[in-house]
């Protein structure tokens, strides 16, 4: 039996998920398998160009349900980027800007350590002053920031904040429109406190992404690739997606997937896979 259309509107293809198609590839794949939205990357929208990528989405009807990513906050020379990130989401009318905050100043993703601050309260510090900086600039051109708690196991090199708790908190202060946060999966399954955090995130209005894959065991040696299609983990999405429906979210559901097997598929194929286990796991629950 096919996969009806209705049961796909909320599904988003994350480009990541098929890393070997460009954009205008991935825009044609999601076209194809009746998608409607697609989460975007920036360095593969600097390769298709701007311009030519609002035109593709635009001429294909898709919504573009994040553009990934903002931040690295923690490091001194954040702002520059960071606007042109925003102004990037605007011209493409993401639905938010996805910030990846950083982790500990000059530890850098991938590279020995060198020189290095084990200051961790400092660095979260900086990231509220940076977010001081940035929220303003991002109100003014009506995007929304979305701030991404990741794994802890992540804490050093790509993000200080690693609960939903804490996202929510950084958030505060801000309009819900301007600086909401990132529900994915993979990152906030092991909290005990993730399904009080996500009623609070829908409380506050704040939920401005849901992003679903699995979580393997055992992660293999690079644990950045550690993310599995959905079923093929440990993760329980019926209840995290129970939860986040419970809390109001009806927005797009983003399935983003780093992993070296999927990558070397072929990528219709994984798009297929996609749909079944979504209608399966997640549309259902």
């Amino acid at each position: 039996m096919g996969l009806g259309r209705l049961s796909l509107k909320r599904l988003s293809l994350n480009q990541w998920t098929t890393r070997r198609w460009t954009v205008a590839e991935a825009v044609d794949g999601c076209v194809r398998h009746g998608l409607e939205a697609i989460g975007l990357w920036r360095q593969e929208v600097a390769a298709q160009g701007l311009d030519e990528t609002v035109a593709l989405v635009g001429n294909a009807g898709l919504r573009v349900s994040s553009l990934c990513r903002g931040g690295f906050l923690t490091s001194p020379d954040f702002e520059a980027d960071n606007r042109l990130a925003v102004d990037e989401a605007a011209a493409l009318g993401a639905a938010c800007l996805v910030m990846v905050v950083g982790g500990l100043p000059g530890v850098v993703p991938g590279e020995p350590l060198g020189e290095i601050s084990r200051d961790l309260p400092a660095a979260r510090a900086r990231v509220a002053e940076a977010l001081a900086v940035l929220a303003p600039y991002a109100a003014e051109r009506g995007v929304r920031l979305a701030l991404e708690p990741l794994h802890p196991v992540y804490c050093a090199d790509r993000a200080v904040l690693s609960t939903l708790g804490q996202a929510l908190d950084l958030a505060a202060p801000y309009a819900p429109e301007t600086v909401g946060v990132v529900i994915d999966t993979f990152h906030v399954w092991w909290d005990p406190q993730v399904f009080e955090q996500i009623a609070r995130a829908g409380a506050e209005g704040r939920i401005a992404s849901y992003q679903v894959c699995d979580f393997l065991s055992p992660l293999p040696a690079d644990v950045l690739l550690g993310r599995g299609m959905m079923g093929d983990g440990v993760i329980d999405f019926g209840s995290l997606t129970g939860a986040v429906t419970a809390a109001g979210y009806a927005g797009d559901v983003e399935v983003e997937i780093f992993n070296a097997d999927v990558w070397a598929a072929d990528p219709d194929d994984v798009v297929s896979t996609m749909k079944a286990r979504y209608v399966s796991l997640i549309e259902g629950a």
